[in-house]
């Protein structure tokens, strides 16, 4: 138990003696839950010389405490408050400190089996990135104020793994290291979006983008994306949104991908009428069924209109999402507003993870991972495709492309997605409605003909995926029934 540091204790009032003022201050201390329960006290000594008062008088509180069922002695190691408090000051306790209606969430219960958006935890190489860390941990350079826009070293690094990986065109003081892809596009959309700007945004569409877009009070207009097919170009250039934010390579949750020549169609129009493309290209690396097509931030530059786009990218899914470091790269004429909003909202971002990164990718260990990682991905795909056309039965398809680590499944049978998703959380299973990737302005929020949920594979073994969705379609036939 964490030793209780007794900070602002204080002796208040001068009628009573000096020891049972002590007394009755540790006492409200633990009875408003302040110290917590098993806590180590300070020793005598320790407690007399920092109140400035004498030894004695702390061990006469401190027997008090005790005899009244405070505080506990163990001898050869301490005071400790008791874990039971005495009934008479129980009610006192609950009325100071609400307990909360909600109990905390593990992080298992977060990554379990099917939890969208959840690498391979155990596939990465942590020994390595262990050593990596140790290389930077006692550079007394990095311990103060840093370079809000981030390691150099690290934007260097990242400037030409992109090139290479993505066809981005960057260098180093285009690029912004935030910390994590929210922050990316927090910072994108306050650059060039305000209050009362309209925006196009996919349909169904990634949630977290849309709590940035309510939260800066940018209208949103639906961009609705549709299975196997995508959204309608003819929307978008008959649009006056002042930007476009796209998951191109892998929209989020339904799956689909722009080819070279309707990414040619989108830089185009945002070049002809002066808009703004925001463009997410997270899962990139991941996929399965052909070579990934060059970023819009790439075909952009070689059209000389890569002043128009915003390319934003995370660590997330190629490495790990206790990681938190993302990054955006912007155009040269927006890198200042963009630090201005960065250093206005959180300063810089942690430094050694930074410079263990740039190691990292330099050293090549991150693309040897992520190309150990595809195969493995592309065979949990595989496995999931095969278990849910085994066990569902027809009833649910699968209407995701093969990339990623999600697969999206749609039926029209009348089993409720939010109900499949809350009772498969009863079996440990994690799976994410529909209805929680549609913004309040996707018309087709609340009269879709069909239901779909999206299952992630990433963090699920191979061993484990059939078993879970054997459980999963033995629930949705239950449910089925019930209907």
């Amino acid at each position: 138990m964490m030793p209780i540091d007794v900070g602002d204790l204080s002796l208040e009032g001068s009628q009573s003696a000096l020891h049972e003022r002590l007394f009755h201050a540790i006492r409200a201390k633990i009875v408003a839950q302040l110290w917590p329960l098993g806590g180590k006290l300070p020793s005598t000594r320790k407690l007399a010389n920092e109140l400035s008062i004498s030894r004695n008088t702390v061990i006469a509180a401190y027997e008090q405490l005790v005899a009244e069922g405070y505080l506990e002695s163990r001898k050869g190691s301490g005071f400790y408050v008791t874990v039971h408090l005495p009934d008479h000051y129980l009610h006192t306790s609950s009325e100071r400190m609400p307990q909360s209606a909600a109990a905390p969430i593990s992080a298992f219960e977060i990554n379990k089996p099917f939890a969208p958006g959840v690498p391979d935890l155990a596939q990465f190489p942590i020994d390595k990135w262990q050593r990596m860390l140790l290389r930077h941990g006692n550079r007394i350079s990095l311990m103060g104020n840093q370079n809000v826009q981030g390691s150099l070293a690290l934007r260097q690094a990242l400037a030409e793994y992109l090139a290479s990986s993505r066809s981005v065109a960057c260098n180093a003081s285009r690029i912004i290291i935030t910390s994590g892809a929210q922050q990316a596009l927090y910072i994108a959309t306050s650059a060039i979006l305000g209050a009362g700007d309209k925006v196009l945004m996919e349909q169904p569409g990634y949630a977290q983008m849309s709590k940035v877009l309510k939260l800066k009070q940018v209208d949103v207009e639906s961009l609705i994306v549709k299975e196997n097919v995508g959204f309608d170009l003819l929307q978008v250039e008959e649009s006056a949104a002042k930007a476009l934010y796209v998951t191109p390579s892998n929209q989020y949750p339904m799956g689909t991908t722009l080819n070279s020549e309707q990414r040619l169609n989108l830089i185009h129009w945002a070049n002809l009428q002066q808009r703004w493309i925001i463009e997410d290209d997270y899962d990139s690396e991941f996929q399965f069924a052909h070579r990934p097509y060059t970023s819009l931030q790439g075909l952009a530059s070689e059209m000389s209109s890569e002043d128009r786009v915003l390319y934003i990218g995370s660590f997330s899914k190629v490495m790990f999402n206790g990681l938190r470091l993302g990054y955006l790269v912007v155009p040269e004429s927006l890198v200042a507003t963009c630090l201005q909003i960065k250093d206005a909202t959180s300063g810089d971002t942690a430094t050694h993870s930074q410079e263990a990164l740039a190691d990292f990718i330099s050293e090549g260990h991150l693309l040897r991972h992520i190309r150990k990682m595809r195969k493995l991905y592309h065979q949990k795909y595989q496995r999931m495709c095969c278990a849910i056309e085994l066990h569902f039965k027809g009833k649910a398809k699968v209407i995701s492309q093969a990339a990623g680590l999600h697969v999206t499944i749609k039926w029209t049978v009348e089993v409720d997605e939010i109900r499949l998703a809350t009772e498969a959380e009863k079996i440990g299973i994690v799976v994410r409605p529909m209805r929680y990737y549609e913004d309040e302005s996707n018309p087709y929020r609340h009269n879709r003909a069909w239901h779909s949920v999206v299952l992630g594979f990433g963090n699920t073994g191979l061993e484990q995926i059939e078993p879970n969705i054997a459980a999963l379609a033995r629930l949705f036939e239950r449910l089925e029934t019930d209907a």
